[in-house]
């Protein structure tokens, strides 16, 4: 396999700390006193009704956004990290442009960039669309795109923000089976999703919010199992969550 992308050693990832995290916007409490810690190289699925701050905490924990109260504290050097969207962003070039310019903004020899991106394209099922225009592509498509991007960055944290929300059977058995690849080669990945079946597949364990506070953070076993909060268990049950 090329070194571009080995397998990470076994060196520990450093532990991420959310510390008292709040988020006010226009008065509003979007989020309120959450505390995290998330070490190790696991599987953590984000869960929760809609409105619940699943997506405002992936992009504080990622450092898209800064908290109005607490703080994001690394318990260690800071490791290298990636984020796909619910809505992949795209460039206005084809798709292995796109992978190009990934790999030049990370710092790769120019001689390298092409048959790099083109490995990758292949490995995610995507080497016959290399000269596509990207944003022509489908949302599938798009979205396998953005998990080839960032897995030539080689993140040891990866932060997926409902990447199968909006796609068919096919390509959300693509996306999980690359997700359970980045995890197999040493990548925490932190991942929010509104499907329960899904969070059974791939969970580790559960982060579950509602109304902007953190209700449960446990073994996934657990969680579907015996829930610790009536919330939680209402969620499970398909019950609307307020």
């Amino acid at each position: 396999m090329n070194d571009m992308l080995r397998v990470h050693s076994l060196d520990a990832i450093a532990p991420l700390q959310l510390e008292g995290l709040g988020f006010h916007h226009r008065g509003q409490a979007l989020l309120s006193d959450l505390s995290l810690h998330l070490d190790g190289c696991r599987r953590t699925l984000v869960m929760g009704p809609n409105g619940a701050g699943k997506s405002l905490l992936m992009r504080l924990a990622h450092g898209l956004l800064s908290p109005t109260q607490g703080r994001v504290r690394w318990q260690g050097e800071i490791p290298r990290q990636a984020m796909v969207f619910q809505r992949p962003v795209l460039l206005k070039r084809s798709a292995l442009d796109n992978l190009c310019y990934a790999l030049s903004v990370n710092g790769t020899p120019w001689r390298r960039r092409r048959p790099l991106a083109r490995e990758a394209l292949e490995r995610f099922g995507l080497g016959a669309l290399a000269r596509r225009p990207a944003r022509v592509l489908s949302g599938g498509e798009q979205q396998r795109l953005a998990l080839a991007r960032a897995w030539l960055l080689e993140p040891r944290m990866l932060f997926l923000d409902e990447p199968t929300s909006a796609l068919d059977p096919a390509a959300i058995k693509a996306v999980e089976d690359a997700v359970t690849d980045f995890h197999h080669r040493g990548t925490r990945i932190l991942m929010s999703t509104h499907d329960l079946h899904q969070a059974r597949r791939l969970a580790d364990e559960v982060v579950f919010l509602c109304g902007g506070r953190l209700l449960e953070h446990t073994p996934a076993e657990r969680f579907f199992t015996a829930p610790a909060t009536a919330q939680a268990a209402a969620f499970l049950r398909g019950e609307l969550v307020w």
